[in-house]
């Protein structure tokens, strides 16, 4: 007679009484257990079908992506042409971004198989058509700490999150260094992962257990499906992620590292993020040699990661990379290989009511525009035409979190004045811009005179916000205005989940 047989009589009564139940044998309530073959690869899905079918997805849920591979990612339109084929609709989507690559999209939204969209940004053809007016419901447009603000709210909640990864073992331990297909960091899903309803893991390779490190861990995952490819890493560097050769822009990126390197912060363990445009990545190259003529070196880098930060971290100039998103196959690699540069998650990073965040750590940030107006208001979503063309991402996160956030961009884009009287749209408020560096000069906002007395005893070419306005406009002349509708199309949100404007739908 065994122990928990002879121990049963007594105990059943017990437990009845104290509302606990009795034990059963070991496996009672984890079958998996007994069967050795079915406890290791309980998770693996036969094909990504059978993965939808056990998360119980249905019609009106949400789900969610990530876009590490930015505009080669393979995953997105993949994942909603099945979905779209097993039939559901009214679905929410929450991807931490769109691109140019999605536009497939575009009939799923108009089949009603997508109704809604929360989006840090979107490009091309399917940024296009919601300008003019695709969805009935307006897109949410959030930063990439907004889109994690969102979520704890509880205003944004993922039933499904499908996290693409290059590497995965069979409980769901899962990374973006390991595998074929590297992007790097994972930052954007391991939010998902950590709060999503249930989460697939879409790896392209399968690796033996355990797979490491887990970017993505093995209790955050409910089911593991393996795919042919998730994404192109050749593409991840294109579109924004772009290194320039064109002068005007290295003009401008020169005017920013001086900027850097007189306004006060530019001190032994400092730490700086240079963002993604071409003028904010080209700064990187110009800081190596005032950092050796200074003596000092960069505490650490944060945000998304080029391989140009890589090597100021190899010559010993930053101590330590922090990575929420790898910009460039140099930076994936820097993070597989190397311990000093460190992959987090965007909550780390730029959540506003997190319990701390990278950016508030932030001396200093050089960031693109799209438009800036005689407020220093910042539009990184609209362009010229009204049409939406970019990304609100980490802007307004981490230009409030620094202590000087520094704006890059040319004066005139295409003969039109970049410097307006008042931005197309609004995403990142004055109160959190200190410069505006254009080809043309710069512009110290009034808010800091303490910057601009620094500037001006270095001897660099300030002009004020209304002068450089007026030049524009003496060389474009006066932009016609854009022709829109009442219709709202576009909701941005303050990272602290306020609306702090709207986008209309473009007229014709």
């Amino acid at each position: 007679m065994t122990t928990s047989q002879s121990q049963a009589p007594a105990v059943a009564p017990v437990a009845a009484a104290r509302g606990i139940v009795p034990f059963e044998g070991f496996a009672r309530y984890a079958p998996h257990l007994a069967d050795p073959v079915t406890k290791r690869r309980r998770k693996l899905a036969a094909s990504l079908e059978e993965a939808v079918r056990r998360s119980g997805l249905e019609s009106g849920m949400t789900i969610s992506f990530h876009h590490a591979f930015r505009e080669g990612d393979k995953t997105i339109n993949t994942v909603v042409d099945l979905l779209a084929g097993l039939g559901l609709r009214n679905l929410t989507l929450a991807s931490s971004s769109l691109l140019s690559c999605n536009a497939p999209l575009i009939e799923h939204i108009r089949s009603g198989v997508i109704s809604r969209i929360y989006t840090s940004g979107m490009r091309g053809k399917l940024a296009d058509a919601l300008s003019h007016g695709l969805m009935d419901e307006p897109v949410q447009i959030h930063s990439h700490g907004g889109r994690v603000h969102l979520m704890d709210s509880g205003e944004l909640k993922v039933d499904v999150a499908f996290l693409g990864a290059s590497a995965a073992d069979e409980f769901g331990n899962a990374n973006g260094t390991g595998g074929r297909s590297r992007c790097g960091s994972l930052g954007y899903a391991m939010v998902d992962a950590d709060r999503a309803n249930y989460v697939i893991v879409l790896a392209e390779d399968l690796v033996a257990f355990p797979c490491a490190p887990a970017s993505i861990r093995q209790d955050q995952v409910d089911c593991v499906v393996k795919v042919d490819q998730i994404g192109d890493p050749s593409k991840i560097s294109v579109g924004a992620a772009r290194i320039t050769s064109n002068p005007r822009e290295l003009l401008i990126a020169r005017y920013a590292a001086d900027v850097l390197e007189h306004a006060g912060y530019f001190k032994d363990g400092f730490s700086i993020q240079t963002g993604s445009g071409a003028s904010a990545t080209a700064v990187t190259r110009f800081m190596e040699d005032r950092m050796r003529k200074a003596g000092i070196r960069a505490a650490f880098a944060l945000g998304g990661i080029t391989g140009s930060i890589v090597d100021l971290h190899k010559k010993g100039l930053i101590d330590k990379i922090i990575d929420t998103q790898s910009f460039d196959a140099d930076a994936a690699e820097s993070l597989r290989s190397n311990p000093g540069h460190i992959e987090i998650s965007t909550n780390l990073y730029a959540n506003p009511t997190s319990k701390a965040a990278y950016v508030d750590q932030m001396d200093m940030v050089i960031l693109s525009a799209l438009e800036i107006d005689l407020d220093f208001n910042v539009n990184v979503i609209t362009g010229s035409d009204g049409v939406m063309r970019g990304a609100s991402g980490g802007h307004s996160d981490v230009a409030a979190g620094a202590n000087l956030s520094v704006v890059v961009a040319p004066l005139i884009r295409s003969r039109i004045p970049t410097v307006c009287e008042k931005v197309t749209t609004v995403v990142t408020p004055g109160e959190c811009v200190g410069v505006l560096v254009t080809d043309h000069g710069i512009a110290v906002n009034p808010r800091r005179p303490d910057v601009a007395g620094k500037l001006k005893a270095a001897g660099l070419p300030l002009l004020s916000i209304e002068e450089l306005h007026a030049r524009a406009v003496a060389i474009t002349g006066t932009p016609a205005p854009i022709a829109f509708t009442d219709r709202v199309v576009g909701l941005v949100r303050f990272r602290d989940g306020s609306l702090i404007d709207v986008i209309r739908q473009v007229a014709g």
